[in-house]
């Protein structure tokens, strides 16, 4: 499916499903748990989809029936070696979280998933493993990659000596550790994603596992073994989602309501409300009502050090997409830093993004861990049209990830009137959030295919 974007004036309030991260670890977690756990406003997108389909191989039974109520009987005590090959469709967070829990069983296990899946990297996995005792392969010695082959069990007290920089293997790691007898101890070299290891301390936590994790997060000790009771939980709204939207109004000068925001402070995501406002961005944070208003702004970099923003987005690096389009409609530099990992999400998003803004008459720059984009409001200072505001239409690719398509989407939204942006393979948006586009016309965003 082909969207077309264009000028559009939004107005009115919205809400966002369903954080995709609580709902995959809320699916693993009761699916090993005793009793009959109430997953409610749980993510109805693609990688949750899989999720839901993929934990029943450990002995849980699960009920989607109900979209705001998903319903797990989880395999407790009788939980097992996953009877048939898992197949993660796209989700990377479902094969690093679940690859490890798996190899705590006897036997072999094998992950696999679609095409983008099979780019993955996994061999960081395969060395966390064999130091856990497992034994592990992929099937292509030339391709890091999956199909990957797991052979369990892993051993109980052992230290795991690794760079993490991807989060979710850590995760994982750290549900399998929670199932073995004694401490597991996992030693990080150069933590990124921390407020995700965070998120699955959490739920650890409240599940009853003990832990012990240092402030910067390069030593984690698990303490187990603990059998998980049922629990009934509402999983809070996606602040990854919350990007969009809230990009979408500032860089239209529209004044817009985002409703039922999760202020737990659980998702690192939601530190783009600073960086936004930092950059003039009008936004109030009503923490009674739980809802964020977005007021007319004019986006300017002018007033910060040495005349540029500078982020370090190694917490929340999904980040890249919402912010490089927000920079485009900035009066001044936007710099992100320390986001090597984007290059091994569902695209090499660090690349994709320059070459996409670059079409649409954008100035971007990058290297190996950063992007900068130089932009320019569509308003000067005085209200008027600004001359050096040069952004275009065009046909864009979304290279089939779900952020991509959505932040370019919403970069249609400030264009002047006549230019219009088609994005190609729109509906990937369904991963993270599914019904985007008619979410978004609810409030004016005119959003056509």
């Amino acid at each position: 499916m082909n969207v077309i974007s264009k000028r559009a004036e939004l107005s009115g309030h919205i809400q966002v499903p369903g954080s995709k991260s609580h709902t995959i670890r809320a699916l693993l977690f009761a699916s090993l748990a005793e009793g009959t756990s109430h997953i409610r406003n749980p993510l109805g997108g693609a990688d949750c989809v899989s999720s839901s389909r993929a934990v029943p191989l450990f002995g849980a039974k699960v009920d989607t029936s109900d979209p705001a109520d998903w319903i797990v009987e989880g395999a407790g005590k009788n939980a097992h070696l996953p009877s048939d090959v898992v197949n993660v469709g796209d989700s990377g967070s479902l094969l690093y979280f679940m690859s490890p829990v798996a190899a705590t069983f006897e036997g072999w296990s094998v992950f696999t998933g679609d095409e983008s899946i099979r780019t993955r990297p996994v061999m960081h996995v395969v060395d966390a493993l064999r130091q856990l005792g497992a034994e592990a392969y992929i099937s292509r010695p030339e391709k890091n990659a999956p199909p990957l082959i797991i052979k369990g069990p892993v051993k109980p007290g052992c230290t795991v000596v690794t760079d993490g920089r991807l989060s979710q293997y850590i995760s994982g790691i750290m549900m399998a550790a929670s199932r073995l007898e004694g401490t597991t101890r996992i030693e990080l070299t150069d933590p990124k994603e921390v407020p995700f290891l965070n998120m699955t301390r959490l739920w650890l936590e409240s599940l009853g596992v003990q832990l012990e994790i240092s402030s910067d997060y390069r030593h984690i000790a698990v303490h187990g073994p603990v059998t998980f009771k049922a629990f009934d939980r509402f999983v809070p709204s996606d602040w990854e989602a919350v990007a969009f939207p809230l990009v979408a109004a500032l860089i239209t000068q529209s004044e817009i309501t985002v409703d039922n925001i999760d202020n737990s402070g659980s998702q690192g995501d939601s530190a783009i409300v600073d960086i936004l406002k930092s950059l003039g961005g009008d936004i109030t944070n009503d923490t009674e009502k739980n809802s964020l208003t977005v007021r007319k702004s004019r986006l300017s970099t002018a007033h910060l050090p040495g005349g540029e923003l500078h982020v370090n987005l190694s917490g929340y690096p999904d980040a890249i997409c919402a912010l490089a389009v927000a920079g485009c409609f900035t009066e001044g530099t936007i710099v992100m830093e320390d986001i090597g990992v984007c290059r091994k999400k569902e695209t090499d998003r660090i690349e994709v993004m320059q070459a996409e803004l670059r079409k649409l008459g954008a100035e971007v720059e990058s290297g190996d861990d950063w992007i900068s984009v130089h932009g320019h409001s569509p308003v000067l200072e005085d209200g008027s049209r600004n001359p050096e505001f040069v952004l275009h239409g065009g046909t864009v690719e979304s290279y089939d990830d779900h952020r991509v398509a959505m932040s370019l989407a919403c970069l249609g939204l400030g264009l002047p009137f006549g230019e219009s942006i088609t994005v190609k393979n729109a509906e990937c948006c369904a991963v993270s959030f599914p019904d985007f586009y008619d979410v978004m016309n609810k409030i004016n965003a005119g959003f056509s295919w």
